[in-house]
């Protein structure tokens, strides 16, 4: 039995997600696979030290890590109306934030990319961990804070208001759905490993979405907000037919996304295909 590395955040829609391989509900033939459940940016850091076989990445690390490892087609995040927030104590816009000190939640957060896509003069960062990044803003540590995962949900409750969208700006400015994290695989797995796991995934996400009550516990255990509507919200946002397969769309979407990065000098070029087929 061959055992492979997987990491993948505590949060609601990846614990969904990755129940039914973990709790055996899905079997992949000879592979067992060792969870690591960590922050969405020690995640990124431990696949660019190439010390996961598998993991769930931000698109902004990806497009640094094209080299090392190919996308899977299933267990993403990908959708509409799901992208990252800007909040800020008081009603403010982009502008007034040019040179402020805004909290984010890791360098190569898709989140940061998008903030940088956006426009100059937002370089002034203060990174966090996702979950300490609300407090910070409340605190006076920073300006603006950059919120993701379940956050979008609850800042309301810490007093901050909505200063900008970022993935309403960039459905509006690509004509894309928005691209926020992916499933990787090393590239020296090799194709047909890579194809079984990818298999072995999608029936993990179609298994969860068809049994949804099975993997509360596990959620629950793990989720920083805990509260049952927050949850809900979460998984119902994060988790769609983009996680079953990211499909022509998805696909596009992430190119999409990688051809402004790289045109903007954000992220390196790279000749490999996203996925190995």
């Amino acid at each position: 039995m061959r055992k492979l590395t997987l990491g993948y955040s505590p949060c609601p829609n990846d614990t969904f997600i990755f129940y039914g391989l973990i709790h055996g509900q899905i079997i992949c033939p000879g592979i067992t696979f060792i969870e690591q459940l960590e922050d969405v940016e020690t995640l990124n850091g431990l696949a660019r030290q190439g010390r996961l076989d598998l993991t769930k990445i931000s698109y902004h690390a990806f497009g640094h890590l094209r080299d090392q490892y190919a996308l899977l087609r299933s267990g993403g995040a990908l959708g509409r109306g799901c992208g990252p927030l800007v909040v800020a104590r008081d009603h403010l816009d982009m502008v007034a934030l040019r040179g402020k000190t805004i909290a984010i939640p890791g360098e190569l957060t898709t989140a940061n990319l998008l903030l940088q896509l956006y426009d100059s003069g937002h370089e002034n960062l203060l990174i966090l961990p996702f979950h300490e990044v609300m407090p910070a803003v409340v605190a006076g540590k920073a300006e603006a804070g950059l919120i993701i995962h379940e956050s979008r949900f609850t800042y309301h409750r810490y007093g901050l208001k909505k200063v900008l969208d970022l993935g309403e700006w960039w459905e509006d400015f690509s004509g894309c759905p928005i691209p926020l994290g992916g499933i990787l695989a090393r590239r020296s797995l090799g194709k047909q490993l890579i194809g079984q796991i990818d298999q072995a995934l999608q029936q993990s996400v179609e298994y969860a979405l068809a049994n949804p009550e099975q993997p509360q516990t596990y959620i629950q255990k793990n989720a920083q907000e805990l509260e049952a509507d927050v949850i809900r919200n979460h998984i119902e946002l994060y988790v769609n037919n983009f996680s079953i397969t990211l499909g022509d769309e998805g696909v596009k979407a992430v190119e999409t996304l990688f051809a402004h990065a790289e045109a903007c000098g954000i992220i390196p070029s790279c000749e490999l295909p996203l996925f190995m087929e």
